[in-house]
């Protein structure tokens, strides 16, 4: 057999920079304990690691994860138990749940729909795509996924049937359009539901070891206005920025009618998934009135999936997204913890509160973000971004007297809308990008306006929003 590929080259820089922080020691400030220099040092190396990716992340954080336990900073016993976070396994099953639409073809059944419903023209097209993405994401934390497994497919036989084809040129007749509102969709989609994305659980984690708990509804709360102003405005934008060439789609609904009739009737695991998606929503958005864990609620709608025989045991064990966001997700949690648990992340944050002592803390909580935004420029991942920087930022925002449940909901939604930046951004980016619909020059002209827009709706509105909610 042949020996896996390993990028020996791309770990040049995470050992490089860790042994060097490791080695600072001498100068670490007198308050923080060699231990926490010392996870410091781990955490830094394995963050590099995930944006260098001389390993896929789980490899990466597996290898930061062995060596924190060999040199001692961590018993075995302890650092297994980052593995039982209910917040991971809620992940795991939400992959799991999403898994039953692309089974049972009910997502692709919804889209059809959609275009059947909305196709008459370009503009009606795109945004009956955005439907979808908004329908699928409160239970799909793979956006990835849901973009390149659901979506994309039916956006491709969209455009190829209208002739539009970037082998042949002919990508401006429709394709390019339609891939770029997809891809601002599924950023806006991702901002507005807690389950959307995997950073974003991950942001709700951090949040908690600051004594911050944000809910499923909670979430859903507050970005619903800038989430529905900017799903109402983007499209329509981009269609007067980049405007495709035929602008009407008579065809797209018999295409459609003809697709749907291929499928037939809804099946009977079509049903079941359609009432189980329901009722976990239900659930989902009434958890902290009933009592009921979120995390509860998504291994239950598996259970009943798997009961139901929509899935089987072995769809679960082959969703490999969902292990492996089990593996890195526990160990960056894991190291997130040991950082506040050895006093690493309160040291920082108050010193940096310190500096920014008598500042208005609605000017630093902005600073903050803009901050936020644009240093993801500098991340090819979103896990890896809200990992380095969300506990160190919230924690700032909160000793500067921002509002914690005000600081917490913003920045954890920044984690979402900073996927806007760059080709390179998020998973969704890289996917749609590589199609070659949309060339790297429109991409980042675009994204620079629209980046913009998201700070002005989502930090502007939405925070009057929140004010009217009573967050601060």
């Amino acid at each position: 057999m042949s020996l896996e590929k390993v990028k020996y080259k791309k770990f040049i820089w995470p050992i490089l920079i860790g042994l060097i922080i490791w080695l600072a020691s001498p100068i670490k400030p007198a308050s923080v304990s060699m231990a926490a220099w010392h996870m410091f040092a781990i955490f830094v190396a394995t963050i590099i690691g995930c944006i260098t990716q001389p390993l896929p992340i789980a490899g990466v954080a597996l290898t930061g994860f062995v060596f924190t336990i060999l040199v001692g900073l961590v018993p075995m016993d302890k650092a297994v138990t980052g593995f039982g976070n209910k917040t991971v396994w809620l992940i795991v099953m939400a992959y799991c749940l999403s898994r039953g639409f692309v089974k049972t073809g009910l997502g692709r059944r919804i889209a059809l729909i959609f275009v059947r419903l909305f196709g008459k023209r370009t503009l009606g097209l795109a945004y009956s795509l955005v439907g979808v993405d908004l329908i699928l994401s409160p239970a799909t934390p793979s956006n990835t996924a849901r973009a390149g497994g659901i979506v994309y497919p039916i956006l491709k036989s969209l455009a190829q049937t209208f002739g539009s084809d970037p082998e042949d040129g002919t990508q401006r007749k429709m394709g390019s359009f339609l891939t770029y509102v997809e891809f601002h969709g599924n950023i806006i989609t991702s901002a507005m539901f807690m389950t959307a994305m995997a950073p974003n659980l991950l942001a709700v984690s951090l949040a908690k070891t600051l004594h911050v708990t944000i809910t499923w509804m909670g979430w859903f709360v507050a970005g619903v206005v800038p989430g529905i102003i900017s799903l109402l405005l983007v499209p329509y934008i981009i269609y007067k920025m980049y405007p495709p060439e035929v602008k009407d789609s008579p065809h797209a609904k018999s295409w459609a009618e003809g697709e749907l009739a291929k499928m037939g009737k809804m099946t009977f695991a079509e049903k079941v998934m359609t009432g189980v998606f329901v009722l976990a929503l239900v659930l989902w958005i009434l958890s902290s009135v009933i009592g009921i864990d979120a995390a509860t609620v998504a291994f239950l709608a598996v259970a009943i999936l798997i009961l139901c025989g929509v899935l089987s045991i072995d769809d679960i064990l082959h969703e490999t997204g969902a292990w492996s966001t089990l593996i890195w997700f526990s160990i960056l949690i894991f190291m997130a913890n040991e950082l506040n648990d050895l006093g690493f992340i309160p040291w920082l944050s108050k010193a940096l509160g310190g500096a920014l002592n008598g500042m208005n803390w609605g000017l630093v909580l902005a600073i903050l973000l803009v901050f936020y935004f644009y240093s993801h420029y500098l991340f090819a991942s979103g896990t890896a971004h809200v990992s380095a920087m969300y506990a160190a930022l919230l924690g700032i925002a909160i000793a500067a007297g921002v509002p914690p449940m005000f600081a917490g909901i913003t920045l954890a939604m920044c984690g979402a809308l900073y996927s806007s930046t760059s080709h390179y951004a998020s998973g969704p980016a890289t996917l749609l990008f590589e199609t070659g619909y949309v060339a790297q020059s429109d991409w980042w002209r675009m994204n620079a306006i629209l980046g913009l827009f998201y700070l002005v709706v989502w930090f502007g509105i939405g925070s009057l929003w929140m004010k009217v909610l009573g967050l601060w």
